[in-house]
């Protein structure tokens, strides 16, 4: 299921993003890049709607992927 990031308060999406990218670990090629680079590049994305939280029942859990691959 989609969560529409904006019904979250500031922090606790703050917070998630966070989460997700000191998950995620992801190689940002030559230029390493700050945790807040890092946050506000995937705040960016949800705004444009090229990704999405979602919340998993399966696994109790939300993570941030990418629309296209949402399948609901």
């Amino acid at each position: 299921m989609i969560i529409p990031w904006q019904q979250l308060a500031a922090e606790t999406l703050e917070n998630l993003i966070e989460t997700f990218v000191l998950r995620e670990g992801t190689d940002y090629g030559e230029q390493e890049r700050s945790l807040s680079q890092k946050v506000a590049d995937v705040r960016r994305q949800l705004e444009r709607g090229e990704v999405v939280l979602v919340w998993s029942e399966l696994h109790e859990s939300i993570n941030i992927m990418p629309k296209s691959e949402f399948r609901g």
